[in-house]
C-alpha cells in the first residue's frame, strides 16, 4: 500500500498464539483472522468469501486454513484458495516487533450516513428518546445507528433479556406519558416475541413504535433462517406497518409510523431488511423527517347539539355521578373541577384507578369487579352518569340502563357496546370544561361529600376487620395494601400485574396521587415489572426548565409470583441500568386467580400450584436488594427499606391465597 493509506496496529503478543493455531482479533471495528504456521504469522479478513464464515474460528489442516462453516480452504498467509478456486479473503501485511505482532490496515474513511441513520434521526425528531430491545444479526445496521444516536445524546437504549419485556416497557411509557418509545428486535422469533406487549398497547390505546430487523431481501420468502413474513404477523396488531425497501423514502415512512402511533394512540411497525439498513443515505438526498407541520391541535370541542343534549340530561338530575377511565388521564383536573361544580361523586374504572385520590371528598374509589362498595353504592343510587374516557367493558360495572352522557375523543368508542343517551365527541378536558361552564348555575344539594364520607367510614371499618384475619397460611392482602397505602409516595408511578393481587389492590389500596398503570383489556400476566422499566425511563427525562413531569418520581411495581416469574430475569436489566424500581411481590405459591375461577366454576383446583425459589434471595443474586416478609409485623420495615434503596429492590411477601 502507498505510504499514508495504511496504519499499523498491534494484534497480539509474539507468544500468545502457538504454531498451527488460529484466532480472532478485533482492531477498532475490524474483525481479523490471525494465523501462525511454521512460516510465521498471517492476517486475513475474518469472513469467508463464500458465505461470510468466521475464519478466526476455523482450523489449520495440512497447511490450509479451513472455514468452520463449509470447509473451504485458504492460505493462512495470503488468503488464496487452492486451484481451481479464486475467491480469496483480503490479506494484510504483518510485522513481528519486540512487543508483539503488528498489522497494516487501510485507513478507514469517515463513517457513512446510512438509511438507518436517517430513520433514527427522524424518530428522535418525533420525540423518541428511549428504545428497548435486543441487538442481533438481522438488525445490526440499525443498531449501529442507535449506537451513534446514543453517543451524541439523542436517545438511550435499554438492552433487555426478552423482547416481550421491550414491548411492555415501550407500551407503559406510552400509557404514562402519551409520548412515543420504541421496541426493537431481530427477524423471526425476536419480532414475534414483541407481539404480546404490542397487543396490550393496541387494546389500551397507547402509542408505541416497533422496529424489526428482517433477513436480506435476496433470500426473503425462500425459507431462509428466521425468514418470517413480518408484515403478515403484525397485520392485526399494527395500525400502520411498512417495509423499508431499497428505493423507499425512509424518512417519510418513519414520519408516517410516528404520526400514526401518536395520533391514533396505536401501534406502528417498520420492517428493516438487513441490507437496506446499511445503504448510504446522503444528507442532500435523504434528509431526516420531523413532526413540523404534520399534526394539528387534537383538543376537540363538543358539538353544540351534543352539549345541549347533555345539559338537558344533567339539569334534571338530582344524583349525577361521574366515572373516569384511563382515557381521562390527560384531562382529569378538568373532570374533577366539573364534579365539584355539580356536586357529583366520582368513581374510576380499574384502569383509571388513581386518577383521583381516594382522599378527595367526592372520590368513591374503583367501580366494578375490582372495586369498592362505595362506588357500587353510588352507581345504584345515581339517576344520571357522565363518563370520560371509559370503555364500558363488562368489568367496569356501569349500569347501561341509566341516562348516560359519554365523552370520548374516539368516535368508535362512543356507544361501542350499547346506545348511550348523549354520545359526545370531544377531548376529555375540553368536554369537561364545556359542561362545567354550561352547568355553572345548576343547583346542587352539597350533600354528596357527606354521603361519600359516610360510605368510606363503613368500608374502612370493614377493611380493618379484614386486616386481622389470619389462617396461619401467610399474610393477608388487606394488610399488605394498607401498609402500601401509608408508605408508597404520593407522587409514585405504580404498575400492577394481573392476578389475585390485582383484585386486592383495586379494593384495598387507597391512592393519594399515584399514577397507576396496568394491562387493561388484554389482561396480560407479566406486565408489571417490564412496564415499570418503561415508567422508570419516563422519570429520567430532562432537567431544569425541560424536566419531565415524571422526573424524580418513585416507581413501584406490584405482582404475584406467577406474573413476576414470566419476566424475572429483567431484574438483571434493572440492575444493569441502575433503575430505581421497588417491586412488591405477593407470593402465594400458586396461580391464585385461576384457582379461584376453578372453584367458582365448581371444578377441581388443578395445575395452579407453583414451585418458587426465594425471590428475595434471587433478587440479591441479581445484584438488587431483596427482602422477605413472612409476618405482618415485618411489612413496614421491609417496604420502607426497599423504597429508600437507590436502585432495584424486591419485597417478597408470603401471602395467603384465600385471604384476598
Amino acid at each position: 500500500m502507498p505510504a499514508g493509506e495504511f496504519s499499523w496496529h498491534r494484534l497480539i503478543g509474539v507468544d500468545e498464539l502457538d504454531v498451527g493455531r488460529v484466532t480472532t482479533v478485533t482492531v477498532e471495528r475490524e474483525s481479523l483472522c490471525v494465523t501462525r504456521t511454521e512460516a510465521g504469522f498471517g492476517c486475513l479478513a475474518n469472513a469467508c468469501p463464500h458465505q461470510g464464515g468466521p475464519l478466526g474460528e476455523g482450523s489449520i489442516e495440512g497447511g490450509w486454513l479451513r472455514c468452520p462453516w463449509h470447509g473451504y480452504d485458504y492460505s493462512p498467509h495470503d488468503g488464496k484458495p487452492p486451484p481451481p478456486f479464486d475467491d480469496a479473503p483480503a490479506a494484510f501485511r504483518t510485522e513481528v516487533r519486540s512487543d508483539g505482532v503488528y498489522v497494516a490496515l487501510p485507513v478507514t474513511d469517515q463513517r457513512i450516513r446510512t438509511v438507518s441513520d436517517q430513520l433514527v434521526e427522524t424518530m428522535t425528531a418525533w420525540g423518541v428518546a428511549w428504545v428497548f430491545g435486543m441487538v442481533g444479526h438481522s438488525n445490526l445496521g440499525f443498531a449501529d445507528a442507535l449506537r451513534e444516536a446514543e453517543a451524541d445524546g439523542s436517545l438511550r437504549f435499554i438492552g433487555v433479556r426478552h423482547e416481550g419485556a421491550a414491548s411492555f416497557a415501550a407500551t407503559a411509557y406510552g400509557k404514562l406519558t402519551g409520548g412515543l418509545a420504541a421496541c426493537f428486535a431481530i427477524a423471526g422469533p425476536g419480532s414475534t416475541n414483541l407481539l404480546t406487549g404490542l397487543y396490550d398497547a393496541k387494546m389500551d390505546r397507547a402509542p408505541v413504535l416497533a422496529l424489526c430487523g428482517q433477513v436480506p431481501s435476496s433470500v426473503r420468502g425462500r425459507g431462509a433462517f428466521q425468514d418470517t413474513d413480518l408484515s403478515a404477523a403484525f397485520a392485526d396488531v399494527a395500525r400502520y406497518s411498512a417495509t423499508v425497501q431499497a428505493g423507499s423514502d425512509a424518512a417519510e415512512l418513519m414520519n408516517l409510523a410516528c404520526k400514526t402511533a401518536l395520533v391514533e394512540r396505536d401501534v406502528a411497525h417498520l420492517v428493516l431488511p438487513d441490507e437496506v439498513q446499511v445503504q448510504p443515505a446522503p444528507v442532500a438526498e435523504r434528509p431526516a423527517g420531523s413532526p413540523q407541520g404534520r399534526t394539528g391541535d387534537r383538543g376537540i370541542s363538543p358539538a353544540a347539539s351534543a352539549l345541549d343534549a347533555a345539559i338537558d340530561v344533567l339539569s334534571v338530575s338530582a344524583r349525577p355521578m361521574i366515572i373516569v377511565g384511563h382515557g381521562a388521564r390527560s384531562g382529569i383536573d378538568d373532570v374533577v373541577a366539573l364534579a365539584e361544580a355539580i356536586d357529583a361523586p366520582i368513581a374510576t374504572t380499574f384502569k383509571g384507578k388513581g386518577l383521583i385520590a381516594d382522599q378527595h371528598p367526592l372520590a368513591c374509589g374503583v367501580l366494578g369487579r375490582s372495586g369498592t362498595p362505595i362506588a357500587s353504592w353510588f352507581m345504584n343510587e345515581a339517576d344520571a352518569l357522565v363518563t370520560f374516557g371509559v370503555s364500558f367493558a363488562n368489568h367496569t360495572g356501569i349500569a347501561s340502563y341509566k341516562p348516560i352522557v359519554q365523552v370520548d375523543f374516539d368516535p368508535m368508542a362512543l356507544g361501542r357496546f350499547h346506545a348511550v343517551t348523549v354520545p359526545m365527541l370531544a377531548d376529555v378536558g375540553v368536554g369537561a370544561r364545556a359542561l362545567a361552564g354550561a352547568l355553572r348555575r345548576r343547583a346542587g344539594t352539597g350533600s354528596a361529600a357527606a354521603e361519600v364520607a359516610a360510605r368510606w367510614n363503613i368500608w374502612r371499618a370493614e377493611k380493618e376487620r379484614r386486616q386481622v384475619d389470619d389462617r396461619g397460611s401467610g399474610v393477608n392482602s388487606a394488610i399488605v395494601f394498607e401498609a402500601m397505602s401509608r408508605l408508597v409516595p404520593a407522587d409514585a408511578i405504580m404498575t400492577v400485574d394481573v392476578g389475585n393481587h390485582a383484585y386486592s389492590f383495586g379494593r384495598y389500596f387507597e391512592p393519594c396521587g399515584q399514577a397507576v398503570l396496568m394491562s387493561g383489556y388484554l389482561g396480560s400476566i407479566g406486565f408489571a415489572f417490564p412496564a415499570a422499566m418503561g415508567c422508570w425511563a419516563a422519570t429520567q427525562h430532562g432537567s431544569g426548565a425541560e424536566a419531565s413531569p415524571w422526573s424524580g418520581r418513585a416507581v413501584v411495581s406490584v405482582s404475584g409470583d406467577g406474573g413476576f416469574g414470566q419476566y424475572a430475569m429483567e431484574l438483571t436489566t434493572a440492575v444493569k441500568y441502575g433503575m430505581d424500581i421497588t417491586h412488591v411481590l405477593l407470593n402465594n405459591a400458586e396461580l391464585g386467580k385461576i384457582s379461584k375461577e376453578q372453584r367458582a366454576a365448581e371444578l377441581d383446583v388443578w395445575q395452579t400450584a407453583l414451585h418458587n425459589p426465594s425471590f428475595a434471595s434471587f433478587a440479591e443474586l441479581c445484584g438488587a436488594m431483596g427482602r422477605r416478609v413472612t409476618s405482618a409485623d415485618e411489612l413496614d420495615t421491609a417496604l420502607s427499606d426497599a423504597l429508600a434503596h437507590p436502585g432495584p429492590a424486591l419485597v417478597e411477601v408470603l401471602t395467603d391465597p384465600l385471604l384476598v
